[in-house]
């Protein structure tokens, strides 16, 4: 049950979970479309990567000093992390964008060109997952979440 008290790991916790969980509604607001797969995916905003090791790095800050090496560790372990999520990870998605463009335009010319014969759409093409990565501004917004949730959470478990 110590585990349960361990106040840095539950502030990166609800910081995922919270982020991933207002994706839904956000992306409501912003297009009118209800998608409640958006909470269980990756990329979108908040980036719950970014809440969830700021998050961390906060709770661990305010419980064992910023001056300490463990938030040392967990500072840089954010930076790494939201630096892939803006970088490496968001390329993957652009990459995977032009793919699934081949993939369709390629589909199209053969079914055009030739008869095809009957088969599952599904087998015809697989869509590579493109929302992969972030941009910046969801990286910033995931990151104030997990800052903001590491302050509240340690106004809980010091009540």
């Amino acid at each position: 049950m110590d585990l349960l008290l361990n106040y840095p790991l539950i502030s990166a916790l609800v910081a995922i979970f919270f982020a991933q969980a207002v994706k839904v509604p956000l992306e409501f607001l912003a297009t009118r479309k209800f998608d409640v797969r958006l909470a269980f995916s990756t990329g979108g905003m908040p980036s719950s990567h970014s809440a969830a090791v700021t998050s961390l790095a906060t709770a661990v800050g305010i419980s064992e000093g910023f001056s300490s090496p463990f938030f040392a560790i967990s500072f840089v372990l954010a930076v790494i992390v939201m630096f892939d999520a803006t970088g490496v990870r968001r390329h993957a998605g652009e990459q995977a964008i032009a793919i699934n463009r081949l993939v369709e335009d390629w589909n199209t010319f053969m079914s055009e060109a030739k008869k095809w014969p009957k088969k599952e759409q599904q087998e015809k093409q697989q869509k590579l997952k493109e929302l992969l990565g972030h941009q910046p501004i969801e990286v910033f917004f995931g990151a104030l979440t997990g800052i903001i949730i590491a302050i509240i959470m340690y106004g809980i478990y010091n009540l």
